[in-house]
């Protein structure tokens, strides 16, 4: 299975909002992800145009999609089966550099507990080995 059919089976997310490139690895209760986005990405044309920055929000989602491909390695399948991760709530957002357009991020999302069928994660993404964004994550399965 190719990087791109790897991901696709763990979550629902589909261009053009499909935000992870690569799993780098998974270990235990931590996942490395990368993404990169393009110059010409849809949202740079109105996002600072003579300027571009990629959105805070979209950092937030693409380190939401690696915690969702982490949790499908965690959990039993059959507890995910008919299942939709959403996000719940998120906690302590801070963005702390800009990400230009062609920047690699790297998603590191690490598991922390599950308590009455919310999952808690914490992710930080970086660029050029600077955090850019650090956020805590709520998240819980839905009925399909």
């Amino acid at each position: 299975m190719d990087k791109l059919e790897e991901i696709k089976a763990a979550i629902p997310h589909r261009d053009p909002f499909l935000f992870v490139d690569e799993i780098v690895e998974c270990e235990g209760n931590r996942i490395l992800c990368k993404k990169t986005f393009r110059a010409d990405e849809y949202f740079f044309a109105g996002h600072y145009p003579d300027n571009p920055i990629v959105p805070g929000v979209l950092q937030c989602e693409a380190a939401m999609q690696a915690g969702a491909i982490l949790l499908t390695r965690l959990f039993d399948k059959e507890e995910l089966v008919g299942r939709l991760p959403v996000v719940a709530k998120l906690e302590k957002v801070r963005f702390k550099e800009m990400v230009r357009p062609g920047e690699m991020l790297m998603l590191e999302v690490k598991f922390k507990s599950k308590v009455a069928g919310i999952y808690f994660l914490h992710a930080k993404v970086t660029a050029n080995g600077k955090t850019t964004a650090q956020l805590d994550i709520a998240c819980a399965l839905i009925e399909q």
